[in-house]
């Protein structure tokens, strides 16, 4: 089996993937723009060969790049780069050369625009907030009218919380309208007051999860990225019967097969007009892994190896690997501009039994996730809240 792999250096975490793929005797052959020698080196030890391109952007030269391990290697059995960035290069590359193993370029408008994610998740019966696609002011205002503020405006084809707005009064639509790039296409939401969570998977061939998990984010994400605050998130123990079966039934309206998805909903932390305190509403769709360190938290969490049961996936369609101890694995990213009541001696002394990492956070996801992380393990919710509140206070 010929795997090519897009940008295997980054996330930089991405390595774990190529190793266990070759484990599973896979040829994992890597496109990449960073140099062959500033490879990690577990990362070259996990590629069977590796091209280097100048930039990733041009595609021409990462078509070449295909096209010459086509050459010398035979057909191409997997192409993926498991990044949201690349998605739709991925897809082009898989359709000009006839890679059948994953998304086309036909099926990327609902996975990548957050509006027509929004029929997706009504097919599948999941509540979406109310929204309008961003034009002029006056209409802005009408459907503002209707839902009241805040609105959240954000762009219909985006990342995560990058370039979004939060909209409470009529001067803040007009900051908007003035900082808003004019050549995105945004989409505006009516506010949801409520917890970001999600639901992680591992997808066969079929479109049945081998592996379930979610996570936790407390507070704002759009607040944590726009305000530069500490970032507190967990991948939790057990996944709520509730939005496992919207998880599930998600996948199944997207058509999701042999993926590692992230999807994420809003838990309601009161009532509202689109729900009740407690209910799950739908927000977006990643297909791919949730980001940062979160795969080793899922580890963590489940006493597993999800790089592992991924490459599973990819070669028997199937996963190899157990789970053990279901814990808490909590995540606390810190701000370096934030002065906080414990140093980071203080929580290691006073956390010995549960911290399992610690690190700075790499440049390209600190303003996300903050500048120093935390990882600690813990048996009940109640433990990584008391975790928050004594290493994330503020002087």
């Amino acid at each position: 089996m010929n795997f090519v792999y897009i940008s295997p250096n980054f996330p930089e975490n991405h390595w774990h993937f190529c190793d266990r793929l070759r484990k599973n005797g896979v040829t994992v052959l890597g496109i990449g723009d960073c140099p062959y020698d500033d490879l990690r080196r577990e990362l070259k030890e996990s590629l069977n060969e590796y091209y280097k391109v100048s930039s990733l952007e041009n595609y021409d030269e990462v078509y070449r790049a295909v096209a010459f391990f086509i050459h010398k290697h035979g057909r191409i059995d997997y192409l993926e780069s498991n990044n949201e960035y690349w998605l739709e290069r991925d897809a082009a590359l898989r359709q000009d050369f006839h890679i059948m193993s994953g998304f086309q370029p036909q099926d990327m408008p609902p996975v990548k625009c957050k509006s027509l994610m929004k029929d997706r998740y009504r097919l599948a019966g999941i509540p979406v907030a109310l929204y309008h696609m961003v034009d002029d002011r006056a209409d802005c205002l009408a459907f503002i009218q209707q839902v009241g503020y805040p609105v959240v405006a954000k762009p219909d084809n985006g990342v995560g919380a990058n370039d979004t707005f939060r909209i409470g009064n009529e001067a803040e639509l007009d900051l908007f309208f003035a900082r808003r790039p004019n050549n995105v296409q945004y989409i505006m939401e009516e506010y949801i007051d409520g917890d970001v969570v999600s639901y992680d998977a591992i997808v066969n061939s079929q479109g049945e999860p081998i592996f379930e998990t979610g996570n936790i984010t407390l507070g704002s994400i759009m607040d944590i990225v726009n305000e530069a605050k500490s970032c507190p998130f967990m991948i939790r123990n057990p996944l709520p019967d509730t939005l496992r079966d919207m998880g599930r039934a998600a996948v199944k309206a997207f058509g999701v097969k042999k993926r590692f998805i992230h999807f994420e909903f809003f838990h309601l932390s009161r009532d509202q007009r689109i729900g009740k305190a407690g209910d799950f509403v739908a927000l977006e769709v990643n297909m791919r892994p949730s980001g940062g360190v979160s795969p080793t938290m899922m580890n963590f969490a489940n006493s597993t190896d999800v790089y592992q049961i991924w490459a599973d996936m990819i070669v028997f369609d199937e996963s190899r690997k157990a789970l053990g101890q279901r814990m808490f694995c909590a995540f606390a990213g810190r701000r370096d501009a934030r002065a906080y009541v414990m140093s980071r001696e203080d929580v290691l002394k006073a956390y010995p039994a549960n911290i399992v990492e610690e690190g700075r956070v790499g440049l390209a996801l600190a303003p996300d996730m903050g500048d120093y992380m935390f990882l600690a393990r813990f048996p009940t919710m109640e433990d990584v809240l008391s975790f928050y509140d004594k290493i994330l206070e503020e002087r």
